[in-house]
């Protein structure tokens, strides 16, 4: 074997490339659940959205959540389940974990619902795709990553699919 691995990998393994998906905004009302044994508890509950995109453009039905961990460092963990309507009427059910930290007074701002740079914080998802549609079958067979934003009525998220 060799002494360096990256002697080994292939030129695809290089680097990441991807391919714009669609952009997401959120609409969410945050219920706090409060402390459990295991976590700080709260509820993002989806209650309107949009996506627009190249290859897929339409709506976020009502009834989406997203079942936040806030972690003693600060950090959010996310685990989230959706239903995007395409303009067609295709259904597709998208899920996601992630996660969201940064410095603790930048944290402390969004939570209170002020915007702050997108810069001064990480929020970055892994997304997953199942759908029915002949139509949208491709998104069965994606890996995808996002980098989202919170404003105070929801986040946005800039889909991308790995190529």
């Amino acid at each position: 074997m060799s002494a360096n691995l990256q002697d080994r990998l292939a030129e695809v393994q290089r680097s990441v490339r991807t391919r714009p998906l669609f952009a997401m905004q959120l609409e969410t009302k945050l219920v706090a659940v409060g402390r459990t044994p295991t976590t700080l508890r709260r509820i993002g509950v989806v209650s309107d959205g949009t996506f627009e995109g190249d290859r897929l453009s339409g709506r976020v039905l009502e009834g989406g959540s997203d079942w936040q961990s806030i972690r003693d460092d600060g950090s959010t963990l996310l685990d989230v389940r959706l239903t995007l309507e395409t303009q067609d009427g295709a259904l597709i059910c998208m899920t996601y974990e992630g996660i969201r930290h940064g410095p603790r007074e930048i944290i402390q701002r969004l939570d209170a619902g002020e915007i702050v740079d997108a810069m001064s914080y990480y929020f970055r998802i892994a997304p997953q795709f199942e759908t029915a549609s002949e139509n949208y079958g491709w998104l069965n067979a994606i890996v995808a990553i996002s980098i989202g934003h919170r404003f105070s009525d929801g986040p946005i998220y800039n889909l991308l699919e790995l190529l």
